[in-house]
């Protein structure tokens, strides 16, 4: 582990860096979390007096998530960096796990410190407008504790349900899929193309979506279950945070949006009906595909979306909104437009991340051109063998090697799925060597045990309807 010459001192607010072993070629200031968390955490070992410290997240049905670690006693030198690791850390946990109530058993001064952090920074009240209210009702709390909650999870894994008469759709921005299955086999599917995104009435997506299932319901005997999948945060059933609604105004929202998903249902018969994020059912589909649990599935698209399968082979509660979580600790990292916040997964493994690399790679693009145009240049550059291009997907590949370790101290996964149209054709080859190259060379545990996988489109039409048609489980 390369740790920065004492006559150069990286740090950020305290936390020190570290410079990779393997350097990614367009963005050399590059300082993976991977590397920052384990030389923290090597220095507080190192102290000789290391402080425990625990943390539990709990959501708005009751669920709780702990997670434990150290840091430097008050008063040693590298105690300077303790507040950097644990919001970073919290960070990473609060959008990886959830939750609106956050328990600190170890030190009251830093529950302090991170209570106003959501209260008075801009990165921190975003995490708690949209976390805490949006996603569970209410404002992110930070409570000083000596006695945490047990760890409990409220609700039962989804999913592998294929008994009956089923349907599985997926909302997305363009179109929106629908299958019919019997007994896991599919009987009949569409695509309708539709444009979600900007329709301030809510009816037309009732409409969309019931059009859809209705078509699928006339290739059934009897309908038992129905499952979907779509972009955002699904609570219990309801949409809380998605972009297929943004068109819709927020007094809007809550009086039909919300629960829209009820109404679906009971205008269905009120057969059982799950809805969850769609990056839940992509790595579930892959899990299933794979014939192998302990999944973490990633698609670089328009964002990150990503998805978990555990080593029982069930999905979560978790958000897993990977996109807003940090992978990079320099302070002055790419910033996500969105939520301010510096370092997070979008601008690394997304078509931002293609975007933000150009200039360095040297491939002039008018500035206004989209990012999927931007993305279609990238690859038709690197179906030439463009060494330009090239050097963009060695330089997510690196990203991505990196991520998946600091990912694995918070993931049990031996399969990572890999898909997007970011990692479309050639690209997509480079950005996983580069990443096996990283875990080789810094990880070499886990580059014994993680797979690599990308599904092919058979499995990504089919296997994702029947992943969406299994998540309910018929009484």
């Amino acid at each position: 582990m390369n740790f920065p010459p004492a006559s150069e001192p990286e740090t950020n607010h305290g936390l020190p860096l570290v410079r990779p072993q393997i350097v990614p070629p367009l963005d050399p200031a590059f300082r993976p979390a991977a590397l920052a968390n384990r030389a923290f955490l090597a220095a507080v070992r190192a102290s000789g007096a290391p402080q425990p410290l625990r943390l539990a997240l709990e959501q708005a049905d009751g669920s709780v998530f702990h997670h434990t670690t150290e840091i430097f006693a008050e008063g040693q030198p590298g105690a300077a960096g303790n507040f950097t690791y644990i919001e970073r850390l919290v960070k990473f946990l609060l959008w990886s796990r959830g939750g609106w109530r956050i328990y600190l058993d170890g030190s009251a001064p830093l529950a302090a410190q991170l209570q106003n952090y959501f209260r008075e920074t801009a990165t921190g009240k975003f995490d708690s407008h949209i976390i805490g209210e949006k996603i569970y009702d209410r404002p992110i709390v930070v409570s000083s504790t000596r006695e945490l909650p047990p760890p409990r999870a409220a609700t039962q894994p989804l999913g592998r349900h294929l008994d009956g008469c089923r349907i599985g759709f997926d909302l997305g921005g363009s179109d929106r899929k629908v299958a019919a299955v019997i007994d896991g086999r599919v009987v009949f599917s569409e695509e309708t193309v539709w444009d979600p995104y900007f329709h301030p009435d809510p009816q037309y997506h009732f409409d969309g979506i019931m059009d859809s299932l209705q078509k699928a319901a006339a290739h059934l005997p009897r309908v038992d279950a129905i499952g979907g999948s779509a972009a955002g945060c699904y609570v219990n059933n309801r949409v809380k945070v998605a972009s297929l609604f943004r068109g819709v105004a927020p007094e809007l929202f809550e009086q039909r949006v919300k629960n829209l998903f009820f109404e679906v249902q009971r205008a269905m018969g009120g057969v059982p009906l799950e809805v969850v994020n769609d990056g839940e059912v992509t790595a579930l589909a892959g899990s299933m595909a794979l014939g192998q649990n302990a999944v973490l599935g990633l698609a670089m698209g328009t964002s990150l979306a990503a998805g978990y399968v555990t080593r029982d082979g069930g999905i979560t509660s978790w958000l897993n909104e990977l996109a807003f979580t940090p992978v990079d600790f320099r302070a002055d990292a790419p910033r996500d437009e969105w939520s301010g916040d510096a370092g997070v997964g979008a601008q690394y493994f997304s078509q931002q991340a293609v975007g933000r690399l150009l200039v360095p790679a040297g491939i002039e693009v008018d500035a206004k051109l989209p990012l999927p145009e931007k993305l279609k240049l990238v690859q038709a550059l690197m179906a030439q063998d463009d060494e330009r291009a090239r050097k963009i997907y060695q330089t997510i590949g690196v990203f991505l090697g990196y991520a998946i370790a600091h990912y694995a101290d918070f993931y049990d996964f031996d399969h990572v799925l890999i898909l997007g149209r970011v990692t479309s054709g050639q690209g997509g080859d480079v950005i996983i060597a580069g990443a096996k190259e990283v875990l080789r060379a810094e990880f070499a545990e886990l580059a014994k045990r993680i797979a690599f996988h990308v599904p092919d489109e058979k499995d990504k039409r089919h296997g994702q309807a029947v992943a969406a048609a299994s998540l309910p489980r018929v009484k």
